[in-house]
């Protein structure tokens, strides 16, 4: 029986199927633009999201808040054009980490399983941004 990825080879990070090819690293830009370009938005638009922020007991919090929306954003879209990446991740890091200070440790008060649910997304999304920061140069 023949694979289904007979045809895919693998070479340097990149995969190539006949006259097309993708790049692992431009897959994980897309997705990481995504993430942060979207809860920048949603943080911008969406009263509720910004409410639960504000909530959080940062100083200054709408000072806070703005900047977040507009490092998220602004940041998510450097990744997704691939201009300063390297750059670009390093207050996205800054806010994953505080994330999940903020608002995903409280969990393990609930033990190591309630916390390893609901702190999926920030881990997989900071060690995303930390491939990102080692692959640029």
């Amino acid at each position: 029986m023949v694979s289904p990825f007979a045809s895919i080879d693998c070479y340097q990070g990149a995969w190539t199927n006949m006259n097309t090819s993708f790049s692992v690293m431009r897959l994980i830009r897309f997705a990481v633009a995504f993430v942060f370009i979207s809860s920048g938005l949603m943080k911008f638009f969406n009263a509720e999201l910004a409410g639960q922020f504000l909530s959080l007991g940062l100083p200054y919090p709408d000072t806070m808040l703005n900047l977040v929306i507009f490092l998220e954003i602004g940041c998510g879209t450097l990744i997704l054009f691939n201009k300063c990446v390297k750059t670009a991740v390093i207050p996205l890091i800054a806010i994953m980490v505080g994330a999940l200070f903020l608002t995903k440790f409280p969990y393990l008060n609930d033990g190591l399983l309630a916390f390893a649910f609901y702190s999926k997304l920030d881990v997989v999304m900071l060690t995303l941004l930390v491939v990102l920061y080692r692959s640029y140069h």
